[in-house]
């Protein structure tokens, strides 16, 4: 037993011995160390918003969707007719609208800080098996069945 003992003991001082002076700017000489001014300059880290400080959404950008992306609450049901899901949670928005064959999707953020909520993005997907469909056709169905 003293025999581990005293190898364990020899191995955790070998250890602290060479680990320390293996580490950068530690144990070396004064002169070869960089004062302060003389190091490069550090990139500045970008800020990270604080929690639950206001984040503008992305916008979608894709085909078909023109007439959609930008548009107020409003406009949409104007356009769609009644949403069957009308749902908001904080400052977003989701109007769900029914085509025949097609459920679409749209999601509504502000752009600024307490700004009203406009599309931002838009999902479409089939009736029949839940797949993703077409979000151009399913906004054309819906329009047409309104």
């Amino acid at each position: 037993m003293r025999k581990v003992l005293a190898v364990f003991a020899a191995l955790s001082v070998s250890a602290c011995s060479t680990g320390i002076s293996k580490l950068p700017g530690v144990n070396a000489p004064s002169s070869t160390a960089q004062p302060p001014a003389a190091r490069p300059a550090q990139p500045a880290q970008p800020a990270t918003p604080p929690p639950g400080a206001f984040r503008s959404a992305p916008i979608q950008n894709a085909a078909g969707l023109d007439g959609v992306i930008g548009q107020r609450a409003g406009s949409l049901t104007q356009r769609f007719g009644k949403a069957r899901i009308d749902l908001t949670e904080g400052d977003a928005r989701k109007l769900q609208f029914l085509g025949s064959g097609c459920v679409l999707d749209i999601y509504l953020y502000p752009r600024e800080e307490r700004g009203e909520p406009i599309a931002t993005h838009v999902e479409a997907r089939s009736l029949s098996d839940g797949e993703d469909t077409d979000r151009a056709r399913c906004i054309r169905e819906v329009e047409r069945e309104r």
